[in-house]
């Protein structure tokens, strides 16, 4: 009655559309910064390219313009060159929030999109239940990954694992999200089915696969003109692990050529770009659903039902936007010689993200003052806490 366009509030939706109209309202008085980041490329005495950046941010163009000309005429030289081993963990298996979150960000699923191709996999035999908080596995699940994964790719990619719960609410009632056979490959004819079903798999397989072994390599690049320096990172993978099936693209490994300290380099191009700071951002369906689960507000299987809501209600509504243009300068030393452009970008696009509508606005107010309890944040996690 109170509110033009309220049609309905409640203890789980209020308090996610309170978050959402917070994050715009925090986007809208975001007051941005501007630097300039350095980066160089390098050719070795081998004839390899080598990509560097400096540590340093420059506040203005003048700094910026004044490191590259004391470039011009310099020498650039190896000077340490570090190795050091490390790793990396697969994560756990999925629970409801996880498997919604990755297969947003990694599928571009809409949260009830991903709910619907799960349940259809469920249906038919596929799955395990995917209404779960719990990331333990059943002993004989357990028992039949380790011999698929020891016969498909050998006993060093095999190490058992179990996992812990983070979430305080966790109820467990279930075992996490797993393929009921982890051999079969195929498990639907629909498209979106099956990408769902390949991310359960790969990452259950992952979660009982070992550790990836890695090699990150810093490369500090000296110049005879100042004391500033470059640095050139890479990593290479030694022992993929778990990485294997889940989890490596190509764009993460940059791979340095041979590098020894003393070694001379010569400068193909030193760039100085400015680059903005970014304002806080908008909430996609994935992390508003990571959120409320680190307040611990609602439960696995209302999340997919309470996004759909807020926008049903007209709440909220997935962004369009391809963003602003803005200008960019841009200052590239090539050759000796010192360039000033203007580039253009796009900024504050909001596409895929939740926006609140004006409306959400107006009743996410009207309840924070009227109905502090129902939208604030801790209330829904202690009623949850006494319903356990």
């Amino acid at each position: 009655r109170k509110v033009p366009g309220g049609k309905s509030a409640g203890r789980v939706q209020s308090p996610a559309v309170r978050l959402l109209v917070e994050r715009e309202r925090e986007i809208q008085s975001y007051e941005g910064s501007t630097e300039f980041k350095l980066t160089g490329d390098f050719t070795t005495s081998t004839g390899d390219d080598l990509k560097a950046e400096s540590p340093t941010r420059y506040d203005s163009e003048d700094d910026a313009r004044s490191f590259l000309e004391s470039l011009i005429g310099a020498s650039f030289t190896i000077g340490d060159v570090a190795t050091h081993p490390a790793s990396r963990n697969p994560g756990a298996p999925f629970t409801t929030s996880t498997l919604q979150q990755d297969a947003a960000s990694r599928l571009g699923f809409s949260v009830k999109a991903t709910m619907t191709s799960a349940q259809r996999l469920y249906q038919a035999g596929k799955i395990t239940y995917m209404r779960t908080d719990s990331v333990n596995l059943a002993p004989e699940a357990l028992a039949a990954m380790s011999s698929y994964i020891q016969k498909e790719y050998g006993p060093d990619y095999h190490q058992y694992r179990t996992f812990k719960t983070k979430s305080a609410s966790a109820q467990e009632a279930h075992e996490a999200i797993r393929p009921t056979d982890p051999s079969l490959e195929v498990a639907s004819s629909d498209e979106y089915e099956q990408k769902l079903y390949n991310l359960i798999r790969t990452r259950t397989l992952a979660s009982q696969m070992a550790s990836a072994k890695l090699e990150r390599t810093t490369a500090k690049i000296a110049i005879s003109t100042s004391k500033e320096v470059f640095e050139a990172k890479g990593e290479v993978i030694l022992f993929p692990g778990f990485l294997k099936v889940y989890g490596a693209s190509k764009k993460d490994v940059a791979i340095l050529p041979p590098l020894s300290s003393g070694d001379k380099l010569d400068l193909v191009e030193a760039t100085a770009k400015q680059i903005f700071s970014r304002p806080p951002a908008r909430y996609s369906e994935g992390s508003l659903v990571k959120k409320l689960e680190e307040l611990g507000i609602g439960r696995p299987s209302t999340y997919a039902t309470i996004i759909s809501t807020i926008q049903d209600r007209g709440y909220a509504e997935k962004g369009e936007g391809e963003g602003e243009p803005r200008d960019v300068i841009v200052l590239t030393l090539k050759s000796g010689a010192l360039q000033r452009s203007v580039e253009q970008e796009k900024t504050g696009s909001d596409r895929g993200k939740l926006v609140p509508t004006p409306s959400g606005g107006v009743v996410a107010d009207f309840l924070g003052k009227h109905f502090e309890q129902i939208v604030d944040y801790d209330f829904t996690a202690k009623v949850e806490k006494e319903f356990d």
